[in-house]
């Protein structure tokens, strides 16, 4: 009788979590150590042993470590500057919002397509306000203004908050004191799981928490140091258990290989992953993939090997609100984009809305 070779079954491997951000190095401005939240951060870097340097501004950095470009612009992105905001004048934020509240410019991930890769300039590092009393001040006499009508405030326009809450607890601030206004209501949006400090707050329904998503493809090629789909979408499922309002961000929408398979298989997956809550209020923003010469040139030159389509001539001109033209997919694509994925979203989520496609 023959022997029977019994092969084990292959190991499943586990991913590691997606670890929370700890910068390399702290920037302060003195003034922001008069602040409880300035105190509070310069313990949490003293506790980790970071190197911190103090600075005037957190405008003016600009003796970052790095031989060359590519290698400040890395240690840039794990870097952390601690200063007041000074301006409390709100940028508006439409579609998403009435208006910016600025509690945070820059972010840790490395999302090759991002917009902050200009908008943020040769200021790539995070910087967090520690003035948050003037911040919500400055709020309250906007919700005031427009009072008896309903007041959106956007917290990720230009950051990630989420990813660095555990160092600064901003957005537990801000959600507390949203749910006591009436006429004020915020949101925000992460690529990041790291929700615990807001699962057990007192939220009043007035603050939509919503997650960006995307096709596989999309995440595994152009989101680096960002919390995998899975990690984000468990995530979704906390928030929606805790009573928040969610949504989730299909952006940017990419027109690649495939793309039908990508985004069908990603609104099944969703579906498949999601709580009967989760699905309650459920919106969904859509954004596709634009690009400026400028952001081009950048992200060329930060990420030399992407594999990010961006060919002029394959795209349409469109006149972008900061003064330059954007390159958009032609009308075509758009349509083609737009319908098949709002298709799959009622497909899966009936009761759900769009907001916007842009």
């Amino acid at each position: 009788m023959a022997e029977t070779t019994l092969t084990a079954p292959p190991v499943k491997r586990i991913p590691k979590p997606t670890k929370p951000f700890i910068p390399d190095l702290v920037y302060f401005e003195p003034d922001a150590l008069e602040y409880p939240k300035g105190q509070k951060i310069m313990e949490f870097v003293k506790a980790r042993n970071i190197e911190y340097r103090m600075t005037t501004s957190h405008n003016r950095i600009t003796n970052l470590p790095g031989e060359t470009e590519q290698e400040k612009y890395r240690m840039a992105k794990r870097t952390l500057v601690v200063g007041l905001r000074k301006t409390l004048k709100f940028d508006q934020s439409k579609p998403s919002a009435d208006y910016a509240i600025p509690i945070s410019t820059g972010c840790m991930g490395h999302c090759h397509y991002c917009y902050l890769q200009t908008t943020l300039g040769s200021k790539p590092y995070i910087r967090v306000y520690v003035n948050t009393e003037d911040i919500l001040g400055a709020a309250k006499g906007y919700i005031d203004e427009k009072t008896p009508e309903i007041t959106t405030f956007e917290a990720a326009c230009t950051s990630d908050p989420v990813g660095i809450e555990h160092i600064t607890g901003t957005l537990q601030e801000l959600i507390t004191f949203m749910a006591g206004q009436e006429h004020g209501r915020l949101r925000f949006v992460t690529k990041f799981h790291h929700v615990g400090p807001l699962l057990n707050l007192n939220h009043n329904g007035h603050t939509r928490i919503r997650f960006s998503v995307n096709a596989d493809y999309v995440i595994r090629q152009f989101e680096p140091a960002t919390s995998r789909f899975e990690e984000r979408i468990e995530a979704a499922s906390k928030i929606a258990h805790a009573g928040y309002p969610l949504g989730f961000i299909i952006a940017p929408i990419i027109w690649y290989d495939g793309w039908e398979e990508g985004y069908a298989e990603l609104l099944k997956r969703l579906s498949d992953s999601l709580p009967p809550e989760a699905t309650k209020d459920l919106s969904f923003e859509m954004i596709q993939h634009r690009f400026t010469k400028t952001a081009k040139n950048v992200i060329q030159q930060r990420y030399p090997k992407t594999k990010l389509e961006m060919d002029i001539e394959k795209r349409k001109q469109k006149w972008g609100r900061w003064g330059q033209y954007k390159y958009v997919y032609p009308d075509e694509q758009q349509t083609a984009l737009r319908q098949f994925i709002t298709e799959r979203i009622f497909d899966h989520f009936p009761e759900a809305r769009i907001d916007y496609f842009t």
